[in-house]
């Protein structure tokens, strides 16, 4: 997954990749997606996250959180940002069904943790969102619990490989003037003699139209041309998620995240003021149990002078995400007569 070694385009990369490319690279981790489609307005869906296949309220992963840029509805941000842990899988979606999405992922958590609200607190449950309305019918909030909670379903039982582009949480998702959506990428560092990963999925929805830019060649500029299209402000959105299994803290986790703004600008984006953007970042390889006996817990960390690896790994991982989720996104006709071009149109 990932760019494959045909599409013709070529990004550096200095690390090598992953197995399958994809964020489930990461031991553990996986994602799943369920579309929503309706051959004529509807263009929306769910994709779905499981920080690891345990149990995640009771064992917490370490986690950072970027708000590049606020104009966004996700939710569960405040306590990431508090805490530096996550407790739910994540999901993304259209904004307006962060509501639909957040009750039933509080759902899901209910039936497999009885003790919440009554022996411990609540949960936070992390919803993440882009506005899909100029491909979806947005307002007949066509998001339904069962969508999310196939999503989840999937996810558990064969959330391994998934598929990049229009579909899931970014079927209706436009990026740079052109279709966007799901996309995923990994990458493998050697540190002290142990390989770890770093994996990236992104739900791509930002950008303005002409400003593509693919390993330093500015290919958005003429794929304007060729389409004759009108220029079109940066709005839109990008929720990215960075996952390592590397032992880091979660103020490393925070540095990790700040570094996707790096990624978008590879990309050609200069973080519009109508655009969202959002870096999550976790490591499974620090776990934070829910209930202790003593006062204290063993964490590992990195030294901040070594971290440039992580660093420079992740902003790979989150710009071949970008551009794989522009390459594997099929042309799309939606809501009032808008049609949103693949990149492979132009290839």
């Amino acid at each position: 997954m990932g760019l494959p070694k045909d599409s013709g385009l070529e990004l550096h990369s200095k690390w090598p990749k992953g197995k399958l490319n994809l964020i489930t690279d990461v031991p553990g981790v996986k994602v799943a997606n369920v579309t929503i489609q309706d051959g004529k307005e509807v263009n929306t869906g769910v994709t779905a996250i499981l920080p690891h296949t345990g149990d995640i309220f009771h064992d917490k992963v370490m986690a950072g959180v970027s708000v590049i840029n606020g104009f966004g509805k996700s939710l569960g941000l405040v306590q990431i940002d508090e805490l530096g842990t996550i407790e739910t899988p994540i999901v993304m979606t259209n904004t307006l069904s962060v509501g639909t999405a957040a009750e039933a992922l509080t759902r899901y958590m209910l039936v497999r943790n009885d003790d919440i609200g009554v022996k411990t607190g609540t949960v936070n449950c992390v919803v993440t969102e882009c506005n899909d309305g100029r491909l979806n019918d947005i307002r007949g909030l066509h998001v339904k619990a069962e969508h999310v909670n196939e999503a989840l379903a999937k996810a558990e039982k064969d959330g391994e490989v998934f598929e990049e582009g229009a579909v899931g949480g970014g079927t209706g998702m436009c990026c740079l003037g052109l279709k966007g959506g799901i996309g995923s990428s990994s990458r493998v560092v050697a540190i002290d003699g142990k390989d770890y990963t770093v994996g990236a999925i992104v739900m791509s929805n930002f950008g303005g139209s002409g400003n593509l830019v693919i390993g330093g060649d500015h290919i958005g500029k003429r794929i304007k041309e060729r389409m004759a299209a009108e220029d079109k402000k940066d709005l839109g959105s990008i929720i990215m998620i960075i996952a390592t299994d590397a032992p880091i803290s979660d103020r490393q986790l925070r540095r990790v995240a700040k570094r996707a703004t790096v990624s978008l600008g590879r990309c050609g984006s200069y973080l519009g003021n109508g655009s969202g953007d959002i870096a999550v970042a976790f490591s499974t390889g620090n776990r934070v149990p829910h209930y202790t006996e003593g006062s204290f817990i063993d964490m590992k960390m990195m030294d901040d002078e070594k971290l440039d690896v992580i660093f420079e790994s992740a902003v790979e991982a989150v710009e071949e995400s970008v551009i794989s989720s522009l390459y594997h996104a099929k042309t799309t006709k939606g809501v009032r007569g808008n049609i949103y071009y693949g990149l492979r149109e132009f290839l």
